[in-house]
């Protein structure tokens, strides 16, 4: 496989590929994971709306046995006023006006008037208790709906944060060239968030306002079509509205958190390069490096702010257009005598249900926004191609003897420009150490990178005792391989568990031994602590060539075959040198290993030297047949090893004095 791989997609959107919800859908089938689970806060849900909906009914009736009872004895004392001689005329207006069978006598209605005072209270009561009731049953079941969202929606974030990292963790060297520290910190972190809160929040108010809605419209028609009817056209103005706003907001922000990325990014570089800042003294260049991207962070939060204070207001006043069309149309109903107060208090509430889930809709549509943008960004990473995989047929390596062959190698980053190797060949036998020599840029390091298969060949092959390396997994191979870069990295934790970082089940005793090989046991049982110090974030406390010594005892502590040591001991005094190189000559013997020269001790004393010039193999061979028979080697050997020396000794002398 070559060293190539598509582009982000986020660039491709970027140049006008329009945004989908796709990615919302993907994170919410993660709850699909937790089975009935997952359901619990929709059953809760619909319970709680259901008592909710009840609600107004039980209002109707606290008002109607008010009315009623009210009229009835109002309607009793007017009977007692009225002479005899005129009720008979007056009782046909007085049934039609009670809403009454106006067959009914007069004891009859007297009857039934009583029994409306007697009632009243009790009717009221009921109510009232339904009321309570149904109060305490959405009380409940919204509590349960909100817990189990939470529950899962902080399951479904655990997964994806683990998923991405996993994913970061395998993607290849070639991603993570191309693809900012902090840009993939943002993702992990504000982007899961985000799509955490759709999951947790957003998407239950979805589906509690399209029951909301979908119930109020089937008890409105039930209750007065005629009203019912009246206030349906806000409804498809709405949609349309929300449609077009969310189409508006969706790309908007996709630049937010493209933005705040590069916030991110342009923090996290600056932190980890806090001294350099300093030791140059860039404060103030760099603080308004931040400040540039904080302003466009907060230009595009505005401009997304901007968009919704227009949308809510024109959504209020497509609900206040309904409710005056409703309030007309009922006012006329209720004059007619065809609407009773309660049941009109009744349908003024249920078209509060009505409204309240379209001006719901505008905060969902902006939740929806973020964790649309968050999730595509999310999968972006997820579906990210590794160049470096296990083939589906790939065999265990199996204990290697050390013979390295590299078999007319080019490599090309990303698969374009120009090979950084160009028809690399030459072999290294078992036990053999191979000294890489060359300017910068010349491709040594591209070489020891591509022995662990943190790259493969555009071109060629490289094998190890025959195998080729696209052939056997990569924790085989790179669990017998030892690797000490120039770039020391240590983890926050103790020195203990840097050492063992590769074989964490290894022995203090073993720990220990690897400790005196590469000469750090000494300093570090100087500390009060010893090997349970504490190193700090990046191994901020210790020097560097103690950071040295410490990956140097990582990698021997794995007994590898195979070593590969970049400059490794560059950061520690020549004493110290001395010493590690002892040590790594006893360990160096039975193993192949390939050493990035900086030092004459291991030109002198490699097998190979290997003299590279733009990507290619000019000289090869040892020492003393070079510095003799190759012009290019003696010049190499005395411009860059013997000067790097001098200087180094000078500078041990200046210390010491």
């Amino acid at each position: 496989m070559q060293a190539t791989m598509t582009r982000p997609q986020t660039r491709g959107r970027q140049r006008g590929q329009r945004p989908s919800f796709r990615g919302i859908g993907r994170a919410v089938r993660y709850l699909t994971r937790y089975g009935w689970q997952a359901a619990l806060p929709y059953i809760f849900l619909a319970i709680a709306t259901l008592a909710q909906l009840a609600v107004p009914r039980m209002i109707r009736n606290v008002i109607d046995a008010v009315t009623s009872g009210f009229v009835a004895s109002q309607t009793l004392d007017a009977l007692t006023q009225i002479p005899e001689n005129f009720i008979g005329a007056a009782l046909p207006q007085i049934l039609e006006a009670t809403g009454r069978n106006t067959s009914l006598t007069l004891d009859q209605l007297k009857v039934q008037l009583e029994a409306d005072v007697t009632n009243a209270p009790q009717a009221l009561v009921y109510a009232l208790v339904a009321i309570v009731v149904f109060a305490a049953l959405r009380g409940i079941f919204a509590f349960l709906q909100a817990f189990w969202a939470e529950k899962n929606s902080q399951a479904v974030a655990y997964d994806l944060r683990n998923d991405l990292y996993a994913k970061i963790q395998n993607l290849s060297f070639s991603y993570h060239d191309r693809n900012q520290t902090g840009q993939l910190m943002i993702r992990a972190t504000d982007d899961v968030e985000k799509v955490r809160l759709f999951i947790g929040q957003g998407l239950l108010q979805l589906v509690g306002a399209v029951i909301l809605l979908g119930g109020t419209v089937i008890i409105l028609f039930t209750s007065n079509a005629t009203l019912a009817w009246t206030a349906m056209p806000i409804l498809p103005i709405a949609i349309v509205t929300f449609i077009i706003f969310a189409s508006l907001a969706q790309p908007m922000f996709v630049k937010v958190q493209q933005k705040l990325s590069h916030l991110n990014t342009v923090l996290q570089e600056n932190l980890a390069g806090i001294k350099v800042i300093k030791a140059f003294t860039r404060e103030k260049e760099e603080q308004v490096k931040f400040r540039s991207a904080a302003d466009d962070t907060m230009n595009q939060q505005i401009a997304v702010s901007r968009l919704f204070t227009f949308m809510f207001p024109f959504i209020f006043l497509i609900a206040n257009l309904g409710q005056a069309a409703i309030l007309y149309v009922g006012g006329q109903q209720i004059v007619a005598g065809a609407l009773s107060i309660g049941a009109w208090q009744e349908f003024s509430l249920y078209l509060v249900y009505l409204f309240f889930p379209i001006m719901m809709f505008g905060m969902i549509i902006t939740q929806m926004g973020q964790a649309g943008a968050s999730a595509e960004r999310i999968f972006e990473i997820l579906d990210a191609r590794s160049d470096i995989v296990d083939k589906e047929d790939a065999g265990t390596l199996p204990a290697v003897q050390g013979l390295v062959k590299f078999e007319d190698v080019t490599f090309r980053y990303f698969g374009g420009g120009e090979p950084v190797l160009s028809n690399v060949t030459f072999e290294a036998q078992p036990g053999e150490t191979v000294a890489l020599l060359g300017a910068t840029g010349s491709g040594k390091t591209t070489i020891i990178n591509l022995l662990p298969r943190f790259y493969d060949p555009s071109e060629g092959r490289i094998t190890i005792d025959g195998h080729d390396l696209r052939d056997v997994t990569l924790d085989s191979l790179r669990s017998q391989t030892g690797i000490v870069l120039q770039e020391t990295t240590l983890f926050s934790g103790t020195i203990r568990e840097n050492i063992a970082f590769g074989k964490p089940d290894a022995t203090l005793a073993e720990i220990e031994s690897a400790a005196k090989a590469s000469a750090a046991h000494e300093f570090i049982m100087s500390f009060p602590e010893g090997y349970n110090t504490h190193v700090g974030e990046r191994g901020a406390t210790l020097s560097g060539g103690q950071k040295q010594r410490v990956a140097i005892a990582r990698a021997l502590l794995l007994d590898p075959r195979i070593l590969i040591l970049d400059d490794s001991t560059s950061s520690v005094d020549l004493n110290t040198e001395a010493e590690i190189q002892k040590a790594l000559d006893i360990l160096m013997e039975g193993r192949t290993s390939f050493v990035i020269a900086q030092r004459i001790s291991t030109v002198v004393n490699a097998d190979k030297i290997l003299v590279l010039d733009k990507g290619r193999i000019v000289e090869q061979g040892v020492h003393a047949d070079l510095l003799e028979n190759s012009a290019i080697y003696a010049e190499i050997y005395n411009s860059q090893i013997l000067s790097y020396e001098a200087e180094h000794a000078e500078q041990v002398m200046e210390g010491a004095l």
